[in-house]
């Protein structure tokens, strides 16, 4: 199963997507502004708990988070990246790099997000119960400029 995630420009404080799953639209998505600087080592351009995940394409799983205490999706192998959670959360205030899900999209953020991410674990998880490989692929459909301040 592949998901997508396709991001559209950030925000002074957060960048708005669409999570597609094999192809068709799933829910709206928010994620914290892209600060990815290709070439340039995350360590370098990475603000912790202010930074979106580098785009490419990782492997998700369904496991217990100890923060969350119950078990969600996680996306695995992002570099400079420990701990990136899909979850529920309506702002950016909600996600320090993780991947926040919503069915309504507002100016400032989500709405109706418990009801996205339900879905979605429910869909990963009956794949992940047949056997298949998730992976999420996380694309800007703009590009970032070499040494831009994002």
């Amino acid at each position: 199963m592949q998901l997508v995630v396709k991001r559209q420009p950030s925000g002074p404080t957060f960048t708005h997507g669409d999570l597609f799953i094999d192809g068709q639209f799933q829910c709206h998505t928010l994620e914290d502004v892209v600060r990815e600087q290709p070439g340039v080592p995350v360590s370098q351009w990475k603000v912790a708990g202010k930074t979106a995940m580098p785009t490419g394409t990782y492997r998700v799983v369904i496991d217990m988070s100890t923060r969350f205490k119950r078990m969600m999706l996680h996306v695995l192998e992002v570099p400079g990246f420990e701990g990136i959670r899909v979850h529920s959360g309506n702002t950016d205030a909600d996600t320090e790099g993780c991947l926040l899900l919503g069915m309504v999209r507002t100016a400032t953020g989500l709405e109706q997000s418990k009801v996205a991410v339900a879905a979605v674990e429910a869909i990963v998880g009956n794949a992940l119960a047949r056997g298949e490989p998730v992976t999420i692929t996380v694309a800007s459909v703009f590009a970032v400029p070499v040494g831009a301040k994002t």
